[in-house]
């Protein structure tokens, strides 16, 4: 994570995770790669695109599953995630898109 920006509270195993903290974990990774284009403090919420909004490239979202991955674990793959989708449902993801996809890996890993 950027050391100029705060770390979001490491998850917890034995609580189910919340979509609000979920999304203030991603909003946090996104912030980290916004900032390598000095864009930062660009509005991040749940209706958010990728692509229109914040305009991510490819590598950005690589450089998004290895912080999930670090973050999260194996839990969270962000890279089988995308490959379930269609090209279009790609272009028009969303970050509640997303954080939805997280806090049900993270259930479901946590049930089984």
């Amino acid at each position: 994570m950027n050391p100029t920006q705060p770390a979001p509270a490491q998850p917890t195993t034995d609580t189910a995770p919340t979509t609000d903290a979920v999304l203030a974990d991603v909003c946090g990774m996104l912030r980290t790669v916004l900032a390598e284009y000095g864009d930062d403090d660009a509005e991040i919420g749940m209706s958010t695109t990728f692509n229109r909004d914040l305009e991510l490239e490819s590598i950005d979202l690589v450089t998004l599953a290895g912080l999930l991955e670090e973050w999260y674990g194996r839990r969270v793959n962000l890279a089988e995630f995308l490959a379930g989708m269609e090209f279009d449902e790609i272009i028009e993801l969303t970050v509640g898109r997303l954080v939805e996809y997280v806090v049900w890996s993270l259930k479901t890993t946590q049930a089984g």
